[in-house]
Parts: C-alpha cells; structure tokens; sequence
C-alpha cells in the first residue's frame, strides 16, 4: 500500500490568510504597476516596491514576470465574465433582446464595477494592453474570448446581415471605445470642458455610458447598411 510522505501533506496545505494576503498585495502592486508602465517598462523590482515586499516575495507569490502579468489580468477575468452573463440573462429575462440592450449588458457591468473600486480603472488599462499586443493573445483567448463568443452570438441574432468578420470587427471597435471611456476621462474633459469644469475629474456617468452603447450600437447598423 502507498503511502503518502510527510512532506506531501506539507505541500497540500491550504495557503494561510498572510499568504494569501501577501499574494493580493503582490497582485494589486503588478496591476498599478503594469497599467501605467505597460509589460516592457514595468519590473519586478517596482512591483515589489509598490508591495512593500522582498523580490523574492513577489517571486514566489507571482512567478516570473509573464506569469504575473498573465495572473494579474486573470484575476479579475472572472468576475466580470460573470456580471457580463448575469446581465445578459436579465436582459434577456426582461423582453426581446436588440442590439443596443446585448451591448449594453456587455459594457455597462464594467463601468458599474468601476464605479464601486477604482482600481478597475487600472485593470480596464491592463485589458488594452492585452487587446493591443499579439503576444497575449493566449490570455485574451483564456480569459475573455469565451465570454466574448456568447455575446458575439447574440448579435449574430439581431444582425444575420453581417458577416462574421464583420460583425468581429464592429465588436472590437465597440470594446476599443469601451476602454477609452473607462481610461480617458482626463482626454475627454481636457477636450471638452468648459469654464472653470475640472477636465480630470470623476468617472463616467451613466450617461456617457448611455452615449457610448447608441454610439456603437449604431456602428453596427452601419456596417449592416454596407457603408464605411
């Protein structure tokens, strides 16, 4: 009979709550520092120092520095996977879906998690740099293809017309307006403002978010028109 060796049981163990806590802090460090430094200027040594931790510390909580981005990015995925799904079954569940009510459940869950913890804000920039480079697509394609296959098949629903490249394309350009909403509102009130307006200030309202799905719902209607 096998049995099992006093240190397999030691590698068993559940990780004790200051493991886990040192993890978190390790993780939360990597999405501040990743987001405004991007992949290539950001290090284990600034992470480690945002965490107020050894480097060997981050090491071990996180891995190399591919593996703690790619941990950092999928930290979060789920969640907001999940408030995608559930608002896309409550919008289904409150009468006939359109293309403006499928997209709205697909961004407004963002902006709403947003607005409860800021440091969504800084994930929204870490989902850009996933989306931008083609070395993470193994990560896009692991932590938001899946969601974003449901939500395509939707609108493969409410516009048959469209090709599936097509409609891949106008999908794409939604999120990319997403993101900027969820990164740019410096840009915007800098743009926009007005008199003595604070051109930084605030998150997007509920407005903006109203705005930004007629805004992209409608580039679908165009790309079904056949215009450009």
């Amino acid at each position: 009979m096998q049995t099992e060796h006093p240190f397999d049981r030691k590698r068993q163990r559940a990780p004790s709550k200051r493991a886990l806590a040192t993890r978190e802090r390790v993780l939360d460090a990597a999405e501040r520092i990743f987001a405004a430094r991007g992949f290539d200027g950001a290090t284990i040594r600034d992470i480690a120092a945002d965490a107020g931790e050894p480097v060997g510390s981050v090491h071990h909580h996180g891995g190399g520095k591919e593996l703690l981005f790619h941990q950092a990015v999928a930290r979060r995925s789920v969640e907001l996977s999940q408030a995608r799904r559930d608002a896309l079954e409550a919008a289904r569940a409150s009468g006939p879906l359109t293309l403006e009510r499928v997209l709205d459940a697909f961004m407004r869950p963002f902006f709403a998690l947003a607005e409860d913890e800021p440091r969504w804000s800084d994930y929204a920039r870490l989902v850009a740099l996933v989306s931008a480079d083609d070395r993470w697509r193994g990560i896009a394609a692991e932590c938001f293809d899946p969601t974003a296959a449901l939500f395509l098949s939707e609108l493969a629903e409410l516009a048959p017309d469209l090709t599936r490249r097509t409609r891949a394309q106008a999908f794409v350009f939604s999120v990319s307006a997403m993101l900027s909403l969820l990164t740019s509102q410096g840009r915007i009130g800098a743009l926009g403002a007005e008199g003595t307006e604070n051109p930084g200030a605030g998150r997007a309202t509920p407005g903006q978010v109203d705005h930004l799905v007629a805004f992209c719902a409608a580039g679908f209607a165009v790309s079904a028109d056949g215009r450009r």
